[in-house]
Order: C-alpha cells, then sequence, then structure tokens
C-alpha cells in the first residue's frame, strides 16, 4: 500500500463500491431482469453507441483482457447478437457491429437502465438529486486522469499535405467502416480540391488534430453554396485510434466558434443518419435536426439528414 494512503481511506472506497454495486443491483447474475451480467452490458453498450468498431478497440477502451472479452464476444455471436465482417483492405480487420436481434437487446436493457435511475432520483427531493449528481461530477472530474490524459492532443491550421491525408483517410475509413465505395472518396477529394483552391481565409477555415504528433482529424467550415450568409460544417473526421479523447467535440466546438466570429447568423451541416458517433457530437453542441431524405449513394440505400444551429 502506498505510504500515503491511510487504510481508513481504502477501506472506505471499498465500503463505498459494495454499496454502491449493491445498490445498483450489480451483483447479481443478470443485470436489470436481464440475461446480461455487468460487463457483457458495457461491451453491448459500446456496440451500440459506435458506428463500427474492432474487439481490440472496445477491449483498449474498457481495459478488459483480450479472453475474457473474446469469451463474451463468442457469447454474443451465438445468441445471433453481434455480426462480424472483415475489411476490404485489410483481411485481418474484423469489425463489429449489432445485428436486429443485438439492437433489440441493447433497447430493451437501456429502456431498462433508464427507468431504474429514474426511479432512484425520484425518491429524492430537488436539493438531494442536486447534491447526488453534484457528487457524481466530482467523482468523475478527480478520477478522471486515466490512460488518455498523458496523450498530447493539438488543433491546429492545415499544414502541406494534410488534405491529401484528409482525403485518403476519408476514403479508406469509410470504406472499412461501412463499406462505402469510391464515389464517397471521389465526393470529399471535391469538396476539398474546391477548399484548396478557392476558400476566403476570413470567412473559411480548416482544423487538423494531432494526437502526439500524428495527424488523427480535421474539419472545415466554408460559406453555404445556396445561402452565403450561412455556415456549413463540412468532412468531420476523427481516427479510430484517436476516439474518446473528445477530438471530435474540439473540432465542431472550433467551427462553432469562428463562425461566430465571422458573423455567421446560422450553421448547417449535411450527413447520413448511420453516422451515430457523429450525430452525438452534433447534437452537443447544439444543433438540431431539420431535414432527413433517402437516397442512394457510395453504394449503399442511406438516409441524409441537414443539421441547424443558430450561432
Amino acid at each position: 500500500m502506498d505510504a500515503g494512503v491511510a487504510g481508513a481511506q481504502v477501506d472506505a472506497v471499498r465500503q463505498f463500491n459494495r454499496f454502491y454495486t449493491g445498490h445498483v443491483g450489480a451483483l447479481g447474475d443478470g443485470l436489470l431482469g436481464t440475461p446480461f451480467s455487468l460487463t457483457q452490458a458495457r461491451v453491448l453498450f459500446e456496440l451500440a453507441t459506435r458506428d463500427a468498431t474492432t474487439a481490440s478497440e472496445i477491449g483498449a477502451l474498457l481495459d478488459l483482457d483480450a479472453g475474457y472479452l473474446s469469451r463474451i464476444l463468442r457469447g454474443f455471436e451465438r445468441r445471433k447478437l453481434i455480426a462480424r465482417k472483415r475489411t476490404k483492405r485489410d483481411a485481418r480487420r474484423m469489425m463489429l457491429s449489432l445485428t436486429a436481434k443485438g439492437r433489440q437487446a441493447f433497447g430493451q436493457l437501456d429502456r431498462r437502465t433508464r427507468k431504474e435511475v429514474a426511479g432512484v432520483l425520484a425518491k429524492l427531493g430537488p436539493s438531494s438529486r442536486t447534491r447526488l449528481l453534484g457528487a457524481m461530477t466530482t467523482v468523475r472530474t478527480v478520477l478522471a486522469t486515466d490512460a488518455h490524459s498523458n496523450r498530447r492532443v493539438v488543433v491546429r491550421a492545415p499544414r502541406v499535405g494534410d488534405i491529401g491525408w484528409a482525403i485518403e483517410a476519408h476514403g479508406r475509413l469509410y470504406e472499412e467502416e461501412f463499406g462505402w465505395n469510391a464515389e464517397f472518396e471521389a465526393l470529399v477529394a471535391t469538396l476539398f480540391a474546391r477548399f484548396a483552391s478557392s476558400h476566403d481565409p476570413r470567412c473559411e477555415r480548416m482544423w487538423v488534430a494531432e494526437v502526439d504528433g500524428e495527424r488523427a482529424g480535421c474539419v472545415f467550415v466554408v460559406r453555404n453554396e445556396d445561402d452565403p450568409n450561412v455556415a456549413q460544417l463540412r468532412c468531420l473526421l476523427v481516427d479510430p485510434s484517436a476516439r474518446g479523447l473528445g477530438i471530435g467535440r474540439r473540432l465542431v466546438e472550433e467551427c462553432v466558434a469562428f463562425a461566430r466570429a465571422a458573423g455567421y447568423p446560422r450553421m448547417i451541416l449535411w450527413t447520413n443518419d448511420v453516422l451515430v458517433s457523429a450525430r452525438r457530437i452534433y447534437e452537443a453542441a447544439g444543433f438540431v435536426l431539420k431535414e432527413e431524405e433517402r437516397h442512394h449513394s457510395f453504394g449503399h440505400d442511406l438516409v441524409g439528414q441537414v443539421w441547424k444551429l443558430r450561432l
């Protein structure tokens, strides 16, 4: 034991852990009356809230033993909750996603979890509820010195070579994660080429994110073609190796802050409903879904979406 940590402090933390795990029903055979353990439920959550991922990415995120995670995933596969798909670029890389049955199972678990938490909060008065949520925020803040904290994240202006990297990264990642064809890469190349050759730096700007000196993300803002008084966010990308570091949020925040400073009254973006993680970032930044339209592009039937933000 660290000489600076008193035994009573260790006992207090263990006592809280025992109380909380018992309070939320984490010790039973199945979480909230479902067939899933707490760990299985967390893995299911990560699969449900990511567009596509690999076992190694989930293992790194949750700090799970590879063998233990493999057994969980095999169990999910036997229940037909997940599907595996090899990427075209690297046959050794297997992408995981939930099946319709898996999404149904997660939906049931999510609804029960929300109901359980709402029931706990409903028993508390307003002041007690505020104290509880404040204490939870404090715990998260104090313990947030995790493995991500020592990774150096920089958001900077573009340099020579960045646009070429961004086009290649878009084409490669969207083909690996969604199976989109070269039509998408061609569209991205057109958008970036237009930005590189004719953007106005007073009202149009690009940013590149680096993690430990390596490119890991990008985004840019341009005038909307139909309405020059509207800013348009384009080509947000975060490499899978850098997800979970808040890079997508930081890039979107840069876009919004710049658009406000440039005098735009509104901002829009176009995306597709399958890009679940990106949509969560847009919602958190205040964007509101305004339009949806089905279309066939990039080799798939998709639902395009227009999101808007009043600046």
